[in-house]
């Protein structure tokens, strides 16, 4: 008797499976999440005043090739560890339903067609970004998270640049407004991806996956770290201002959404609970959204 939830071959996947399996390997949600931090620095890019609709699109889409390229070689490089934990088991590599030569196909192809779209109707310099931001993802930080958790901050790097993508895209030249919105996404990922590793340490372990600024797991260090790190957002968080990009009503807004993001992680050090560190997960999901649409709605 067979089970419903046996792989089904490769060659019979019908096309709403393979579809399905390509919004899997390209992490479709955390890409929409990435792509949208890019376009974001790309309107908030002094030379960028009138909004071309067209524009913005063809940056959503560079941007959603090289990103959903770098989450496929990272489901391709990871797929042994991935079928070991619940949360990734059923991704498409790891469960068997695609070969890792498809994979690969998928993220060459991707992958070279976003850098394409960058150069061609941007410049070489959001184009050059993408290339090492995809590069330094796939390649540097998903090894190393098996090695060490200062892969963490190895990480954080590819997790910003898109950032500085948009930004050069809009304003041609990298200036102390990019890095600005770049600081705030960088130091942002901390607590945003310990309490994630919080959440799941025990999948992460099974894995071999060290994650955690602890080696002991889910500890007051790690707690620590992460109000640490969301104490250095509020000096960053008012970079953007100095910089000329954006007013008071922003800085206000940044300095709440501040103070909110350390409330959490104080709340986590003094709970330890799993239900903590969930409500850092999703805060710091909130908090990137309403920094990122005031920091618009102050340019407008």
């Amino acid at each position: 008797m067979q089970h419903n939830d046996q792989v089904q071959p490769v060659n019979t996947r019908s096309i709403g499976t393979r579809l399905r399996d390509y919004m899997l390997l390209v992490k479709f949600s955390l890409t929409i999440m990435v792509v949208f931090s890019a376009v974001v620095s790309y309107l908030l890019a002094p030379k960028v005043v009138d909004y071309d609709v067209v524009m913005i699109c063809i940056l959503f889409l560079a941007g959603f090739l090289v990103t959903g390229s770098a989450n496929t070689i990272n489901q391709i490089v990871e797929k042994d560890t991935d079928a070991l934990m619940k949360r990734t088991s059923k991704r498409p590599v790891a469960s068997g339903r695609m070969t890792p030569t498809e994979g690969w196909i998928f993220a060459v192809v991707c992958g070279i067609a976003g850098i394409f779209l960058m150069g061609f109707y941007f410049n070489l310099l959001s184009a050059a970004l993408s290339l090492f931001s995809l590069f330094l993802y796939a390649f540097i930080y998903t090894p190393l998270k098996k090695v060490n958790s200062i892969s963490v901050l190895v990480g954080a790097f590819p997790g910003a640049l898109p950032c500085l993508i948009g930004y050069a895209a809009g304003n041609d030249v990298i200036d102390f407004g990019g890095w600005a919105i770049f600081g705030i996404q960088f130091f942002w990922q901390f607590p945003h991806f310990w309490a994630i590793a919080w959440i799941a340490h025990k999948d992460y372990e099974t894995a071999g996956f060290k994650l955690l600024p602890s080696e002991k797991g889910p500890t007051k260090y790690s707690a620590v770290q992460s109000i640490i790190y969301s104490v250095l957002l509020i000096p960053v968080g008012v970079l953007p201002y100095f910089a000329g990009l954006t007013g008071w009503l922003s800085l206000m807004i940044i300095l709440a959404a501040n103070l909110a993001m350390i409330y959490l992680s104080i709340r986590l050090y003094r709970d330890m609970e799993v239900k903590a560190a969930r409500k850092v997960m999703f805060g710091s999901y909130i908090y990137l959204l309403v920094v990122f649409f005031a920091l618009l709605a102050d340019k407008l």
